[in-house]
């Protein structure tokens, strides 16, 4: 029988049709609670013939210790970073993902970050709960300017919210969709330091590369408005967290939004879990029901037509 290793936590604690599918598969499948570290990774390398995925660190040391046997690894979402894609490639084994699940859910996640900063929720919240009734001024979004540095799915949907809110968008990619952004009134930056000089608020949407590791450090928050905030549901690393924790304590970005850290699960003493200014989620952007059923029976379905021989709905590799 095919045995399978299943780590993603959403997947396992949400109820769904995906379950359904994973177990007519008739498949062995073997749950653990990720992501996983690569320690953790090599002491099952080998012993499975499929990885169904989310985080974990699938490195090349793991690829090649789990190497003849594993035939697949099917992702359950779209980031890659976390898998050496060029390891999986030279063996001949296919990464699969799934693009287009995710991006409404992500994109009213940022807009949760961003409004629970400027109507300082969180302050107000603590205080009728501990029996006060202490108010502080927050700021509307209404005729704000909104930079968004990566225009694919989630930017789109980012751009299509921030319009209703009455906002001004502005996005940059290297990949431009003229027809969207004239559709939807998206201004194009002609570089990121235009759209760091511009915004009001900056949203980060692009992929975790050594291009974008740091994209956000002392030199680019010196090329902000003074009081910027910043949200990322992207990935931590975009942005270096000394960096910015100065730049908080400062007041030149006013705010932090972010559902991703550098490090997840954080340690206790992480700068940024305690910062009035800074407002941190466990990795829960694309968690909703709707989209955890629809990740899930993506992810299900990449793998079980991958083994039946039929071509999967994505793959992140090609030989």
């Amino acid at each position: 029988m095919t045995r399978v290793l299943l780590t993603t936590t959403s997947f396992q604690d949400t109820p769904g049709i995906h379950h359904e599918k994973l177990a007519a598969a008739g498949l062995e499948v073997v749950g653990e609670r990720g992501p996983l570290p690569e320690s953790r990774m090599l002491e099952f390398a080998g012993q499975f013939d499929a990885f169904l995925c989310g985080d974990d660190a699938i490195t090349e040391a793991v690829i090649a210790k789990s190497s003849p046997r594993l035939k697949v690894i099917s992702k359950y979402g779209i980031g890659l970073d976390k898998i050496d894609v060029a390891a999986a490639t030279a063996r001949k084994i296919p990464v699969l993902f799934t693009p287009g699940v995710n991006h409404t859910t992500v994109a009213e996640h940022v807009f949760l970050l961003l409004l629970s900063l400027e109507k300082n929720l969180l302050f107000h919240c603590d205080s009728t709960r501990s029996g006060g009734w202490k108010r502080k001024t927050g700021h509307e979004v209404l005729g704000k300017k909104i930079g968004i540095i990566g225009l694919g799915r989630i930017g789109k949907e980012v751009a299509i919210r921030a319009r209703a809110f009455g906002m001004e968008a502005t996005g940059f990619d290297l990949y431009w969709d003229e027809k969207f952004a004239a559709q939807h009134g998206v201004a194009r930056a002609a570089s990121i330091d235009e759209i760091l000089a511009d915004s009001d608020y900056l949203s980060l949407h692009t992929n975790l590369t050594p291009e974008t590791r740091d994209l956000i450090c002392t030199a680019s928050i010196a090329k902000m408005k003074p009081g910027v905030i910043i949200l990322n549901c992207a990935r931590g690393e975009i942005v270096n967290t000394a960096d910015l924790v100065t730049a908080l304590h400062s007041g030149k970005v006013a705010g932090y939004g972010t559902d991703v850290l550098d490090q997840e699960p954080p340690p206790a003493d992480h700068p940024l879990l305690k910062l009035p200014n800074c407002l941190v989620t466990p990795h829960v952007g694309s968690r909703t029901f709707e989209s955890v059923q629809r990740q899930a029976t993506c992810a299900v379905e990449n793998l079980t037509r991958f083994l039946a021989g039929e071509a999967p709905h994505a793959q992140a590799n090609k030989f």
